[in-house]
């Protein structure tokens, strides 16, 4: 929190504050979490910048968002666009500016609506769409997630997933505001199998997210099941099937969740809890919205359906 606190006054000098945007393109680390605090203390924005992202996609992003300044590391400067304004984080003058800086906790007016963070979306249907969540929004989403899972001081989170996707969200912020223990992965720790089950079991980790593809791939490794202290896991991103639904609950013993949302509403919009039986189901639902929010399954006229009948899904509320 104090190297936070030094860290904001210098973005804060350099134009952060409400509304405005801050880069941040920093391998995970602890140096990553500090700064996603020190920016969210100014009142600014985060962009997450994935340096593994082609060049003409990182280009775009900055140009397309015009953050006050680029967060990011001597290393990855240079294989980094110059366009936008730098604060090298492990730079000497930065480190010499920092220990000018008040390590005090200081107070910025934030309106519910100011924008918590940008995620440019993959691009999958044209050029990457920056996806701006609200304040309102992600603390509305967090604060559902604490109330249906509730951690508890002795809880410890695994943050794996990459800055760049928005399940990174909840992964940095929701163990910090409930009293649980936040455990980084190594770098590129999230694409090894073996690696993951051997840190879960050293540090205890009691709540998890994998998408279904990643958690296939997880219960195949043999010392998956050596994992005893997780109690939830958490799945979304993609479709999860009935099979791999099977799978979890017959090598771990934790509870399994699915849950659905575009990165353009605040994560995650609907949940569902997976029942464990002697049967299989045909499918797992998404379930049912989380707070604030509502689904409504449309036609092309933007009707509600029967019950029954294909739709389009459409998500209303906070």
């Amino acid at each position: 929190n104090r190297r936070a606190n030094r860290l904001a006054q210098l973005l804060r000098a350099r134009g952060a504050g409400p509304e405005r945007t801050v880069a941040l393109a920093i391998p995970r680390s602890m140096e990553l979490m500090v700064a996603l605090l020190a920016t969210l203390k100014t009142g600014a924005a985060y962009l997450p910048v994935d340096p593994d992202f082609p060049a003409d996609r990182i280009a775009f992003m900055l140009g397309d968002a015009a953050p006050v300044c680029l967060v990011t590391t001597e290393a990855l400067a240079q294989v980094l666009p110059a366009d936008a304004p730098r604060l090298l984080i492990d730079g000497a003058q930065t480190i010499a500016d920092l220990a000018n800086c008040d390590e005090a906790n200081f107070a910025v007016a934030i309106d519910p609506a100011h924008p918590a963070y940008v995620i440019y979306t993959s691009g999958s249907t044209g050029r990457p769409k920056g996806a701006v969540v609200s304040h309102r929004a992600i603390v509305n989403r967090l604060q559902w997630m604490q109330a249906r899972y509730g951690l508890a001081a002795d809880d410890r989170v695994l943050q794996k997933t990459p800055s760049s996707f928005d399940v990174s969200v909840w992964e940095f912020f929701w163990p910090l505001i409930d009293g649980a223990t936040l455990v980084l992965a190594k770098p590129g720790g999230h694409k090894d199998a073996a690696y993951l089950a051997g840190l879960i079991a050293d540090e205890g980790i009691t709540t998890l997210h994998f998408v279904p593809s990643m958690l296939e791939v997880f219960l195949r490794e043999p010392s998956a099941a050596g994992c005893t202290s997780l109690r939830r896991v958490i799945c979304s991103g993609e479709a999860l099937s009935p099979a791999l639904q099977a799978q979890c609950h017959e090598r771990l013993g934790a509870e399994l969740h699915n849950l659905y949302g575009p990165t353009e509403a605040a994560v995650d919009v609907t949940a569902w809890e997976c029942e464990r039986g002697e049967t299989t189901p045909k499918s797992v639902p998404i379930g049912r919205p989380i707070w604030n929010t509502r689904m409504y399954v449309l036609d092309s006229g933007l009707q509600p359906v029967p019950a029954g009948v294909a739709g389009e899904l459409y998500i209303a509320g906070t």
